[in-house]
């Protein structure tokens, strides 16, 4: 360390320049968060991610198959004050089937995603990334889920991150 004023060496917690005696300015130090504080958050994100997928995935199930019954029932006849029209086309059956296929392989994705991210498993990341990708087309929530999953784990940083929290 050297002297502002005239260039004098101090050494290391002098107070004043002995050649000049301009006291000596103490700059503070300044530290970086390590690695590990950028784990420790990272991780934290993950948590909470893990969490509401978890809320997504049940909520999609719990209300994808409630609706998928109240639709079956409907075209069934089981409401009979309902249907005084004609039976619904042929096509319509299986197009009941694959949304009844779609609506639980939507919600498998969403609470497996939240399992791989609560555990730190290593296929968590994948099945979180697909997960969102089926997802993001789900106005507001699954859109919302979909960008905050992507924002958090795509990237060569935050796959990094992601490998090292595995990993530990």
């Amino acid at each position: 360390m050297y002297c502002s004023a005239c260039g004098h060496a101090l050494v290391p917690n002098q107070p004043v320049c002995p050649q000049c005696g301009r006291p000596v300015a103490v700059a503070p130090v300044v530290t970086a968060p390590g690695f590990g504080f950028e784990l420790s958050s990272y991780a934290g994100k993950l948590r909470a991610l893990a969490v509401v997928w978890y809320i997504y995935g049940g909520l999609t199930l719990a209300l994808g198959l409630i609706g998928m019954a109240f639709v079956d029932s409907f075209l069934h006849g089981r409401f009979h004050y309902w249907t005084h029209g004609p039976l619904p086309p042929m096509w319509i059956g299986p197009i009941i089937h694959f949304a009844w296929l779609f609506t639980l392989v939507r919600a498998g994705l969403a609470l497996a995603a939240g399992y791989g991210l609560m555990h730190r498993e290593p296929w968590g990341r994948v099945v979180a990334i697909v997960s969102a990708f089926f997802n993001i087309l789900k106005i507001p929530i699954g859109t919302g889920l979909a960008i905050w999953t992507l924002v958090t784990l795509m990237g060569y940083r935050n796959t990094t991150l992601y490998d090292h929290v595995a990993e530990g």
